[in-house]
């Protein structure tokens, strides 16, 4: 794992994962970026990292469904490890329009399998680890918690083709005996992530003075893991972890929507001497989703146990960093939510 090809470097938890691996993994490792740049995904993330390593880490604008392209990108850098980020992951863009999700999710991870099983016929084994989610499993009901054995059950187009990418991995190592790992996730957060999401959409409508819709009666339950937690694990998995295996990363950590965002509140009244209830009044309950799960709940015993992993922030100490990142950042947020960093993209990576 010396010359690692990160897709999808630029979103959220990619972005996170590159900045992991220069700062906290020791080694001459040389990082490739690979991101088509869609719309929640940001290259200025890592200009520090592009400007301080120039000979380590590189960035190639590309579809991975651009089979051609990636292929002289792995030959080019000598790849021998593949970490796989690059989806469409957001579940209400799902519902409005799921095509680009098929063809990110299912067809760009098919071709990234299918230059694995080349190069591995070429003599040339590449490690592949894909990052999924624990939506794949679908809604929970009770107490109970999904092991890596439960079955898949998605509801949404983004977690059916999470699903799909995750079974033709496996299907992949089964038939070819390609070198590839899978890891499922609980919801992550921290910086770097894009507003659309729950908990910078909630710090940055709560300092505007905008409403705070909550779907349904609020009571749906996810578990909250920080983004350089998540991190950290893939990298355990990477140097660890069983060929053919599946490991769920969960930071046991569940909340209730509508008691996030109260705790949020709390956080953020605290951070700007306001009252909390300047912003708790701006909570509005709104029609629920289609197909909207009621609770996730991943048993992460398997990576803990075996993998000797675990957690190094717990949620008060990672919801308050998230929160001063976004307070720190929101010149970061405007460039973003107004555009203005597409279009520093299109001027920068035109011709890349």
């Amino acid at each position: 794992m010396k010359r690692i090809l990160v897709t999808g470097g630029c979103g959220f938890i990619g972005t996170n994962f590159i900045k992991f691996l220069f700062n906290n993994v020791s080694g001459e490792h040389t990082v490739v970026n690979v991101d088509k740049l869609t719309y929640a995904a940001n290259p200025e993330n890592l200009m520090d990292i592009e400007q301080n390593l120039p000979t380590r880490y590189f960035f190639e604008k590309a579809d991975i469904s651009d089979i051609e392209k990636i292929e002289k990108i792995i030959d080019k850098y000598e790849i021998d490890t593949i970490v796989n980020f690059a989806a469409e992951s957001h579940v209400d863009r799902s519902i409005i329009g799921p095509q680009d999700f098929i063809q990110t999710n299912i067809i760009g991870t098919f071709c990234l399998l299918e230059l694995v099983r080349k190069f591995q016929k070429m003599g040339k084994e590449i490690r592949f680890h894909q990052v999924s989610t624990d939506e794949v499993y679908g809604s929970l009901q009770g107490s109970e918690f999904f092991s890596e054995t439960a079955p898949y059950n998605p509801s949404s187009p983004y977690s059916a083709s999470k699903a799909s990418a995750d079974l033709l991995v496996k299907s992949y190592v089964n038939t070819y005996k390609i070198p590839a790992t899978i890891s499922l996730c609980s919801n992550n957060y921290g910086p770097y992530q894009f507003p659309e999401k729950l908990i910078p959409l909630m710090i940055l409508n709560m300092l505007e003075g905008k409403e705070l819709p909550v779907y349904g009666d609020g009571l749906h339950i996810r578990d909250w893991l920080f983004v350089e937690d998540h991190c950290s694990a893939i990298w355990m998995i990477l140097q660890e972890g069983k060929i053919g295996e599946s490991y769920n990363i969960g930071g046991n950590n569940q909340w209730e929507n509508l008691k996030l965002i109260q705790f949020l509140a709390t956080i953020l009244a605290e951070k700007t001497g306001r009252n909390i209830e300047d912003f708790t009044k701006l909570i509005r309950f709104v029609k629920d989703r289609p197909g909207h799960d009621r609770r996730y709940a991943i048993n992460s015993d398997k990576i803990r146990n075996e993998l000797r992993w675990k957690e190094s922030f717990d949620f008060t100490t990672g919801l308050r960093l998230t929160v001063d990142w976004y307070l720190n950042n929101l010149d970061w947020v405007e460039k973003v939510r107004s555009g203005d960093y597409l279009k520093w993209i299109e001027i920068n990576y035109r011709n890349r």
